[in-house]
């Protein structure tokens, strides 16, 4: 009985010792051949600056359903965007570092209603 008990303790301690081994050796290559990939970190040369994507909030514009409109953009303050409003007008933003209640950024509009082709 004794030898049973020891048998079958030991069968599933080295089997659970081999999955913890496959999974830690799976985990490890893994993680190797990421790090390994060409092209998987984007080149930055000496110089550029990386900044971060901030939500701005078109001040003055209402989307369609009466929301105010928000716009993801990583380019910095001071860069005027144009927005096509729901009557398919062209409105004219620029971008600030003033942030808003919500947490989001401020773009004023600059010009409303813009000629097709003044952009």
């Amino acid at each position: 009985m004794l030898t049973d008990v020891l048998t079958g303790w030991t069968a599933e301690t080295l089997g659970g010792l081999s999955l913890l081994a496959g999974a830690a050796a799976w985990g490890w290559l893994r993680r190797r051949r990421n790090q390994a990939a060409p092209g998987a970190a984007p080149a930055i040369t000496a110089g550029e600056v990386v900044r971060p994507v901030r939500i701005y909030t078109l001040l003055g514009a209402r989307a369609a359903d009466g929301q105010p409109v928000h716009l993801p953009s990583s380019r910095p303050a001071g860069i005027r965007v144009a927005w096509i409003g729901p009557a398919g007008r062209t409105e004219q933003f620029e971008l600030s570092d003033a942030v808003l209640p919500d947490g989001t950024y401020a773009a004023e509009r600059v010009s409303a209603y813009l000629e097709p082709g003044a952009l």
